[in-house]
């Protein structure tokens, strides 16, 4: 079962795209599920498996207070204008975070033309084919109840405007679009390219707009409230925070990760209820993003011999007409750079030399070394999980909120997820581990590595990379480094 596009690994492929939920737990369970994959670091993978069984405290202390806070208010801030100079739409493509970082855009940009912004209009993602909107996702009367001294916002249009839809831009060229924001536009772009259309229409519709506002040369008002949207004004449904609550509370409990009989519904809520009673365990995160897309973009070879290369090929050539970067690389190049994803037998092993037990509940290599692990579908019952079933938003809103409240974070590899919670685990003070991808790729090209130096040199390259503030240098982005634009030192 070695080809990465076999059926059953398609599958699992799915899975690892998700967080897979991990516990600091005293319990195990039987490994007879595991999958057999043929590992690529059979000597690690031994080794780890033999680890003597017991956590390093040190790895689940919180952070200490790192002399950085929060620090959104601006003071005395003038009160908004009477009038506005019209209507500003956006319409966000990507997944859930990509669009999340769009909103915030949007309401910065909205705050420099002095304009009304309309909730955003979400895109139907094609991979994933969700169409939840706004609504469906986020809190709509918090997110304009916080933000209500900053800008005007609208649920839609007026009646005289109700023409300006995503149909409308899709089926000729309108004066109202502009369609050639460029990537990390500055302030005086939007000044000097939308306001004109503002004043003709009352309208200006931006398509597309992922991307399409600077890090840089901003006000200190404007980075500031781009935080404020992130941080506080984007709150998720009630019916994902309260299925969230209920993940957290079972993951820290300890009757109910012992229990067998977790599937029943009623036992569920009986167990969770019972969680005042006893002493809260701690739980950790794990993003394992393992889909098709990156691997196929990374071109990176994960050991599936010629029949996954040529798969990879393949889907290369049909989503990027095989314009992909990495390709006129060798895997050894690209693994020392640090630019292939991690499989899931590589987080195994990465997690085991961190520290974390192999009582600590967690696929393939991976729960080999980990027995024990939780995700959606083993914490919630399919009832429970039926209004986001089959809705990848959801299903990634629910991933976000659970990380929020996770004791840990770690990433298999960087992208829109990781870069999201890192910033907001930053601004919260919470344990994050980036993983440093470019020691790790060359820790593992190194065949002849024993445990003892393979534990101690991802020890030693990631003593500063748990959650310790790095300032956002030029060009990097707010969302994932909100020190100092967002964060005062005291």
């Amino acid at each position: 079962m070695t080809n990465l596009y076999a059926k059953d690994r398609m599958i699992l492929s799915v899975i690892l795209f998700v967080v897979v939920l991990i516990c600091n737990a005293s319990t195990s369970s039987s490994a007879s599920d595991a999958i057999t994959i043929k590992p690529r670091h059979l000597s690690l993978l031994k080794s780890a498996l033999q680890r003597p069984s017991g956590e390093q405290s040190e790895l689940w202390r919180p952070m200490t207070d790192q002399g950085w806070s929060p620090c959104l208010d601006l003071g005395n801030s003038p009160s908004l204008p009477e009038k506005t100079e019209g209507y500003i739409q956006v319409f966000l493509d990507g997944g859930l975070n990509q669009q999340r970082m769009g909103i915030c855009d949007a309401v910065a940009v909205a705050k420099i033309l002095n304009a009304t912004l309309v909730i955003p209009y979400l895109e139907v993602n094609p991979v994933w084919q969700d169409s939840s909107s706004f609504v469906d996702i986020f809190d709509v009367d918090h997110f304009i109840n916080t933000l209500k001294d900053d800008i005007r916002i609208v649920r839609e249009l007026p009646e005289e405007l109700s023409w300006s839809t995503r149909e409308y831009y899709g089926t000729a060229i309108r004066e109202t679009r502009v369609k050639t924001a460029p990537v990390h536009a500055s302030a005086k772009w939007y000044r000097e390219n939308v306001s004109p259309v503002l004043q003709s229409f009352g309208i200006a519709a931006i398509s597309p707009f992922s991307h399409r506002l600077s890090f840089d040369h901003l006000p200190a008002e404007i980075q500031r409230l781009r935080c404020k949207v992130n941080f506080q004004a984007l709150r998720f449904v009630p019916h994902i925070t309260s299925l969230g609550d209920a993940l957290v509370s079972r993951l820290r409990n300890p009757l109910w990760r012992s229990s067998k009989d977790r599937k029943n519904v009623d036992h569920l809520g009986d167990i969770t209820n019972s969680h005042s009673r006893q002493e809260p365990g701690k739980f950790a995160v794990l993003h394992l993003r393992f889909d098709k897309d990156m691997a196929a973009h990374s071109a990176c070879d994960f050991g599936g011999g010629k029949a996954e290369k040529l798969a990879l090929a393949k889907y290369r050539q049909m989503i990027w007409q095989g314009r992909v970067l990495n390709s006129q690389f060798t895997d050894e190049e690209l693994r020392s750079q640090g630019r292939c994803p991690l499989t899931p037998e590589e987080m195994g092993l990465l997690l085991a030399a961190f520290g974390f037990d192999n009582n600590t509940p967690r696929i393939s290599a991976l729960r080999q070394v980990f027995p024990r692990m939780e995700d959606k579908r083993s914490l919630a019952s399919s009832a429970e999980r039926a209004r986001i079933k089959g809705k990848a938003s959801l299903l990634a809103a629910l991933d976000y909120y659970v990380s929020m409240h996770s004791d840990i974070f770690i990433s298999a590899s960087p992208g829109n997820m990781h870069n999201a919670l890192v910033g907001h685990r930053t601004f919260e003070n919470l344990k994050t581990i980036r993983p440093n991808m470019a020691l790790i790729g060359q820790l593992f090209l190194n065949k002849s590595i024993t445990w003892v130096d393979f534990q101690q040199a991802l020890g030693e390259g990631h003593v500063n990379r748990q959650g310790q503030i790095r300032l956002r240098k030029p060009k990097q982005s707010i969302y994932t480094y909100p020190a100092p634009d967002c964060m005062c030192h005291v």
